[in-house]
């Protein structure tokens, strides 16, 4: 392994979250470059499957397996399918799933993979490579359809402005790299003066999470852990936009039977069903001044801990994800 290796967000306090003991097995749904795998193995004697749908990741994988033999096994997909890799690596019980949503430092930093606009790259944005690219999304669809993308997954204030720019643009010529968008874009929604982050920042967050479909993961990922985890087994999720960290709180709030009232005058509603997780804290923990400082990256993370109860999982789509713009719907807009 590289002797400096990746050093993945909060890995102190997803450790303390997950509470690693020996002889129990954990799943690191999101594996990247290992660094919380490594975390996990080196914390005790235990064993970690790694899941990722990224194809690059498997020299990685290969490598975590000769320094840690028999104590990893990888499975290449997506995070959603855990229960089936769990099944086919014949794991008898999960003691905790880790998620750190989102796409790494490393993918970002491949100019090829087409993530960023911090360089010229071809307008891809795919973590698993296969499928249609972000240019393809840019290229084809109508107006509506990317302005719903822009406001719905990248929560951009100007999403139809920035839309009705593309589609003037690629009237001229096909959009294709990220920095041809991203020009367009910062036209469109306005220049870096008295903004903090790019004007492009959000454009580039929607089409990346439409592309590979981050929240229909992010939801069926949540599932597949509450139906993977033995009693006492902890979830640990690290989100980094406030989309995704919604959608996180409000799935852990209603399993845990705290669904709000009506108003702040009003008890909160009792649960219908058997609460199949109980929560660390109702707030989430976020980075600290010095990790912000040492990785700016990092500085949006939030991080929330659930311990899996007794009772049965609830049915799959189940659950109301209040105050979260609906996802559903736009996978409904936008085929």
């Amino acid at each position: 392994m590289s002797d400096q290796p990746h050093i993945p967000v909060m890995l102190p306090e997803v450790l303390a979250g997950l509470q690693a003991r020996d002889g129990e097995t954990y799943v690191d749904g999101t594996f990247g470059a290992g660094g919380y795998t490594r975390g996990i193995l080196e914390a005790a004697d235990c064993r970690v499957l790694g899941i990722d749908r990224d194809p690059d990741v498997r020299e990685t994988a290969g490598q975590m397996r000769r320094v840690y033999p028999g104590r990893f096994v990888f499975g290449f997909g997506s995070f959603s399918m855990m229960e089936d890799m769990i099944g086919m690596v014949n794991v008898p019980d999960v003691n905790g799933v880790v998620l750190d949503l989102g796409v790494s430092s490393i993918q970002l930093d491949q100019a090829e993979r087409g993530f960023s606009f911090q360089k010229d790259g071809p307008l891809d944005m795919r973590v698993a490579r296969f499928g249609p690219t972000a240019a393809d999304v840019v290229n084809g669809f109508e107006a509506d359809e990317l302005a719903a993308i822009f406001r719905i997954h990248g929560e951009e204030r100007h999403a139809r402005r920035a839309a009705q720019a593309i589609v003037r643009a690629r009237q001229d010529e096909p959009i294709t790299r990220t920095l041809q968008l991203a020009g367009i874009l910062s036209k469109a929604v306005g220049g870096k003066l008295g903004r903090r982050i790019h004007p492009a920042t959000r454009a580039f967050q929607g089409l990346r999470i439409y592309v590979n479909n981050e929240l229909g993961e992010l939801m069926r990922g949540l599932e597949a852990a509450e139906r993977v985890l033995k009693p006492l087994g902890r979830l640990v999720v690290v989100a980094f936009h406030s989309l995704e960290d919604r959608i996180v709180k409000t799935f852990l709030r209603e399993r845990a039977g705290l669904t709000g009232g009506r108003s702040r005058h009003q008890p909160e509603t009792p649960p219908e069903r058997e609460p199949s997780f109980s929560l660390m804290s109702r707030k989430a923990l976020v980075v600290s001044e010095r990790e912000a400082a040492e990785n700016p990256r990092s500085r949006s993370a939030r991080l929330r801990v659930a311990i899996r109860t007794e009772h049965k999982p609830w049915p799959c789509g189940e659950g109301t994800v209040t105050g979260v713009p609906s996802y559903r719907r736009l996978e409904e807009i936008v085929q």
